[in-house]
Parts: C-alpha cells; sequence; structure tokens
C-alpha cells in the first residue's frame, strides 16, 4: 500500500451530519439543482471562505457580473470537495474557470497530505472539465498570533505554488494581501475570528482574484472558434 493509499485527504468522503439536519447533503443537491438552468463562466467550489463570500456586496460587484456560481460549504475540507465533484456538482455545467479554495480545516492531515488532496481536486477538475482553467487559492494564515497551523498553512502553500503550475490548465494564486502584521499578528478587523474575513477583508483579497479572472476569461474568449 502507497502512502496515497493512505491519505485521507485524497479519499473523496461525505461530510459527517453532526448536527443530524442533513444541512450538508441538502446544499450539495441544491448546488447541482441550481445549476441545471445557469450557463456560468466561473465556479467557485471549497469551504466556508468561499461560502460566506457570497453574502458580502463584493461578490456581487466583482463576481456576479463574471456569471459567477458559489459552491462553498462551512467545515469542507478535501476529501468532502472531492466526494462533492464525484457526485455530481459539475455535470451540468460547462464552466471556462474553476476556482478552488479549500485546506485550512484538513486537521489531523499534515501539509503533504493537504496539498495532495488540492492537487487531486485539480485532477478531478481536469477529467470532468477539460475546457476549463482551474485557479488553486492559497490557504489564509489564521490564528491572531503565530501558531502550527498558520506554519501548516504556509508549507502547504509552498507546495503547491511549486506543483499547482506543472498541472493541465492549472494555476496557483496566493491571494494573501498581507494579513499578517509585521509584530506576526492578524487583525479582528480584517479576520473577526481570526479565520474567517471580515467585509475589509475581503475588499483586500478579492481585487487580486478578479484580476486574474478578467486576465483569463479574456484569454479564453480569445481562444474561442
Amino acid at each position: 500500500m502507497s502512502d496515497g493509499d493512505r491519505n485521507p485527504a485524497i479519499t473523496p468522503t461525505p461530510a459527517a451530519d453532526v448536527q443530524g439536519d442533513g444541512r450538508w447533503m441538502s446544499l450539495h443537491h441544491r448546488f447541482i439543482a441550481d445549476s441545471k438552468d445557469k450557463e456560468p463562466e466561473v465556479v467557485f467550489i471549497g469551504d466556508s471562505l468561499v461560502q460566506l463570500l457570497h453574502q458580502f456586496e463584493i461578490w456581487r460587484e466583482l463576481f456576479s457580473p463574471l456569471h459567477a456560481l458559489n459552491f462553498g460549504i462551512g467545515g469542507d475540507a478535501t476529501q468532502h470537495v472531492l466526494w462533492r465533484l464525484q457526485n455530481g456538482e459539475l455535470q451540468h455545467i460547462r464552466p471556462k474557470i474553476v476556482v478552488v479554495w479549500v485546506g485550512t480545516n484538513n486537521h489531523g492531515h499534515s501539509a503533504e497530505q493537504v496539498a495532495a488532496g488540492i492537487e487531486s481536486i485539480v485532477h478531478l477538475i481536469n477529467q470532468q472539465q477539460p475546457q476549463a482553467r482551474v485557479v488553486v487559492l492559497g490557504l489564509l494564515p489564521r490564528g491572531k498570533d503565530p501558531n502550527p497551523l498558520r506554519e501548516k498553512n504556509q508549507r502547504v502553500n509552498e507546495l503547491l505554488e511549486a506543483k499547482v503550475p506543472l498541472l493541465p490548465n492549472a494555476c496557483f494564486l496566493d491571494a494573501d494581501p498581507g494579513f499578517v502584521h509585521s509584530d506576526g499578528t492578524i487583525g479582528h478587523h480584517d479576520m473577526y475570528d481570526y479565520l474567517h474575513l471580515t467585509r475589509h477583508g475581503y475588499a483586500r483579497l478579492c481585487p487580486g482574484l478578479h484580476r486574474l479572472l478578467l486576465r483569463l476569461l479574456g484569454e479564453c474568449h480569445a481562444q474561442a472558434p
């Protein structure tokens, strides 16, 4: 058995229904249903950082005009996104770009395992949507002060920065505008709980992502027959 066989981050797994209300599976089915009458150019998929983006005005300002769909679910880790993709979330659509932002919730997994999980997501999107560019967003720092999880996320980003550009139709974007201050702290004005972004935090991060998406969409349109 290889190390990959023992990596839970690359094993497609539905999220456990801890609360007992079936919300995760309901969201999954809603995404599939909602996509049936849509023709998105961009799809965002990932965890709560994707999900919460949809609640802020900057989504409507920057991403709605790009005909974007938001498939974010709070708490998701790489294995959950893999399961959702394997179970039809992209089957009715043909986006030009898929934005992947997941990995900070892979607790108990090593940086190498998390990076392999994200790489598996890119490979699966390549198989299902060969026409789509894949944008992998780097994991953000977390915690008010320096801590092991922040160090792990940074290591994941280092691995992704080396690996993702070698994958078909994929690019890596470290979208962090500098959330860590010179003294090593993160401010609550950017991350209200030192993990999730505030309106101000998204306003700092999103313009760089928006510029990349515009450039990639321009390239896609230029290549279209």
